[in-house]
């Protein structure tokens, strides 16, 4: 099972390297990495999905705990079975005929991704989505022929409705909370110990 560490950062140009050295020391599985600016200037956000192998031990916890410890960390916290909002970018440059480019127009219709490039033969494509239905198009997009393909790591944000399909399967405990504001700033996230 995958587990979201989101780490907020003073800017540094070694503060990266010292989080990769860390996960490559640890021999962490990593799914994927994703850094940028937040909200607070001087900080950036980074965003690591970790999967948690078959030995029993919670991947996530120890990862955030390890985190803590670095210089310029500010805050981590295990956002996996918080309620949120995840996302995923994917771009690919496709070889097309005229038939294929009608197919990929009408997936378009359905999957609501956008047409970013078009020439005589080839089409640029761009899905924003949770990870899910990035893997699902590109499964569906391999019967083409792909020139090129990138894809993000995934980023997340904390839902403030509270409501979260995942959390309610995984925890049928867990009690959605509507219109209360349960943050009164994001410091809240980041409050307790891991």
């Amino acid at each position: 099972m995958k587990r979201i560490i989101s780490v907020l950062v003073e800017k540094d140009s070694g503060g990266l390297a010292r989080i990769i050295s860390l996960l490559t020391r640890k021999r962490f599985h990593i799914e994927s990495i994703a850094i940028g600016a937040c909200e607070r200037k001087c900080y950036e956000r980074i965003t690591i999905i970790v999967l948690n192998k078959n030995d029993g031990v919670d991947a996530g916890k120890q990862l955030a705990k390890q985190i803590k410890k670095l210089f310029n960390v500010v805050n981590v916290k295990d956002i996996t079975y918080l309620p949120l909002i995840e996302r995923e970018l994917l771009l690919v440059k496709l070889q097309v005929s005229l038939l294929e480019r009608t197919e990929i127009l009408n997936l378009a219709q359905i999957f609501r991704f956008k047409i970013t490039d078009v020439t005589d033969s080839t089409i640029i494509l761009e899905i924003t989505a949770d990870q899910g239905k990035v893997a699902a198009l590109e499964k569906l997009l391999e019967k083409y022929k792909i020139l090129e393909l990138c894809r993000t790591g995934g980023i997340a944000l904390i839902r403030e409705s509270r409501v979260s399909s995942l959390s309610l399967k995984e925890y049928p405990e867990f009690k959605v909370q509507t219109g209360k504001n349960y943050l009164e700033n994001i410091e809240d996230l980041f409050k307790n110990d891991i």
